[in-house]
């Protein structure tokens, strides 16, 4: 299995076990290691990464708009 494609499995394994009710980082990472057979530290590491790309994805979505664009949706919607 090549990296990407084991990352994008350890990736999937992570949220899965997120969706179950999964709460402790130990357990999620030993229920990986065991269900896929990686190590440890590459589980570690593919998790960092994982939890860089939600927190990227969560500021974007918490960012204000800006207020060029701001005055340009509220002369939009008036012209309605």
């Amino acid at each position: 299995m090549n990296r990407t494609t084991q990352s994008t499995s350890i990736k999937q394994a992570i949220n899965e076990l997120l969706d179950k009710g999964f709460t402790d980082k130990q357990d999620i990472y030993s229920k990986v290691v065991e269900e896929l057979g990686v190590p440890r530290p590459t589980v570690r590491r593919v998790a960092r990464d994982l939890r860089n790309e939600l927190l990227q994805k969560i500021k974007i979505l918490q960012s204000e708009i800006p207020e060029i664009e701001g005055a340009q949706m509220k002369t939009a919607t008036s012209s309605d």
